[in-house]
């Protein structure tokens, strides 16, 4: 078992994740765009289902002029809720660093002939923990591409 397949560490890990996006909110993004040497943002989008502002910490990679994000949540059985929320509304805004971006969401599974690539990048770049989780869930993890408007 790897050390991040423990279910402690998981739970540590969780925790860690909420409170690094809570610096990274609270700081304005002044702290917190990088976590373990990992580019992050903050994605703004509105719930799916409550209409309510909602705000998800990701690790990123660029892709020219977009930003690539996964919608892996640790491998668990279903899609985190901002992958709902960009495919019930894809106009959204990330917050990198201290900038603020509004951005529209494509939304790629692996028919997209883009996928694969970029979901190597994203992959390579967060030190293939995507591709693990891949292994451990029967649902295609799906790319998200936020391009700037």
């Amino acid at each position: 078992m790897k050390v991040e397949e423990n279910p402690i560490v998981q739970k540590i890990g969780v925790q860690v994740l909420k409170v690094h996006q809570w610096v990274y909110e609270r700081t304005g993004g002044r702290i917190g765009h990088h976590i373990l040497g990992v580019p992050c943002l903050l994605l703004d989008t509105v719930g799916a289902k409550t209409g309510q502002a909602r705000v998800s910490s990701l690790t990123y990679v660029r892709d020219g002029e977009d930003y690539v994000v996964v919608a892996s949540k640790g491998g668990a059985p279903q899609s985190p809720g901002w992958y709902f929320n960009l495919k019930a509304q894809p106009e959204a805004s990330i917050r990198v660093g201290t900038t603020r971006i509004p951005v529209t969401a494509r939304l790629l599974g692996p028919d997209d002939p883009d996928y694969a690539r970029l979901f190597a990048a994203a992959d390579a770049n967060n030190g293939g923990r995507y591709s693990g989780y891949q292994r451990h869930t029967a649902r295609p993890i799906p790319v998200v591409v936020l391009t700037p408007r």
